[in-house]
This record gives C-alpha cells, sequence and structure tokens, in this order.
C-alpha cells in the first residue's frame, strides 16, 4: 500500500501535463471545432428569448415537473409539437476563462488523487510500471472519457462529439498513467 501523500508529485505533474496537452488540443487542433452547431435562425431566436430576462442556469422544455405529468395530454401534445431541448444558459458577456481553466485544473488533480487512491491501495512501493500504468489509466479513463458518455445517453449530445472527447480523455488517461508509473515509489 502507498500512501496518497507520498504521491504528489506524480498528481501534481500528471495534472500539468494534462492541462498542457488539453490546452493544445483545443486551441491548435481543430478537431473540436463542429462540436456546435449554429442554431437556424439565431439572431431572431436570441432576440426572442431576449425579452424573458432567463437567469443562468440549465432549463428542459417542454418541461413537465414529474413523472405524472409527462403523461398529461398537454404535455404530450407539446413533446410532439416541439421544440425539445436542454439549454443550459450562461451569464451574458463573453466568458473569461480564468476561471474555466482553474476549475480545469483542479478537476485534473482530483482525477490524479482518485488514480493514486485506487492505485495505491492495490500496489506497494516497488510495483513495476506497467502495473502501475493500468491501475492508474484505468481510473484516469473512467474520469476523463467515460463520465462523459452519459451526455449522449440522456441528453441528446452528438455521439461524435462524445468519441471525440472520449479520444481526449485516453490522451489524458495515458499521461497520467504514465507519470505515476515514472514517478512511483520504490
Amino acid at each position: 500500500m502507498v500512501p496518497i501523500l507520498s504521491l504528489w508529485l506524480p498528481i501534481l505533474l500528471s495534472a500539468v501535463f494534462v492541462f498542457v496537452v488539453s490546452s493544445v488540443i483545443h486551441m491548435f487542433l481543430d478537431y473540436h471545432a463542429n462540436d456546435y452547431a449554429r442554431l437556424p435562425a439565431e439572431d431572431q431566436v436570441m432576440q426572442a428569448l431576449e425579452s424573458f430576462r432567463i437567469p443562468p442556469g440549465e432549463y428542459i422544455m417542454p418541461y413537465a415537473g414529474g413523472m405524472e405529468a409527462m403523461k398529461s395530454p398537454e404535455f404530450v401534445e407539446k413533446a410532439n409539437r416541439g421544440p425539445v431541448a436542454f439549454m443550459t444558459v450562461r451569464p451574458n458577456g463573453i466568458p473569461g476563462m480564468g476561471k474555466n481553466l482553474a476549475l480545469w485544473f483542479l478537476y485534473a488533480v482530483v482525477v490524479g488523487i482518485f488514480a493514486a487512491y485506487v492505485a495505491g491501495r492495490a500496489l506497494g512501493p516497488g510495483t513495476d510500471y506497467l502495473s502501475v500504468f493500468r491501475f492508474v489509466g484505468a481510473t484516469a479513463f473512467i474520469a476523463y472519457a467515460v463520465a462523459g458518455w452519459q451526455d449522449s445517453i440522456w441528453y441528446n449530445r452528438a455521439w461524435t462529439t462524445t468519441i471525440k472527447n472520449t479520444f481526449d480523455g485516453l490522451v489524458y488517461a495515458l499521461l497520467t498513467a504514465g507519470m505515476f508509473g515514472w514517478l512511483w515509489p520504490n
């Protein structure tokens, strides 16, 4: 068994590597460029929604409020008529990236902590590189990639976007696993 505190260096370095590589993926590679499509009649839809002053949050329409209400003829008629949408409303203005980047780095640290916990409980000091790589890699892959699949299952996110995010998650998991395998204590 290896205590988490003795794995602080691979936790932090893997987070740094994941942060840097994810920045390269999103800034220099264009395979995520079409993850979102332009809304038809965007200007008219924005103008129509503006008067409602919808506060930032997540919304669904039509909204039922519960399982029983989903059976009502009014809800069924609304759902069949459409549009049916899941909508995230953000605060107005150009989004600042500082907070999101800080949270992304913190997320990478948390993934490293969980990977350290799992591998640290399963493996002892001096474990070979490949064994560490497997435990950490599988744990990190679940966090970076598999966790996002539910958005395609439940919220109709395009599977092509989910597959691209899964590929990104695989890259992040391999970086994390490699860092832990390299820095695993003897």
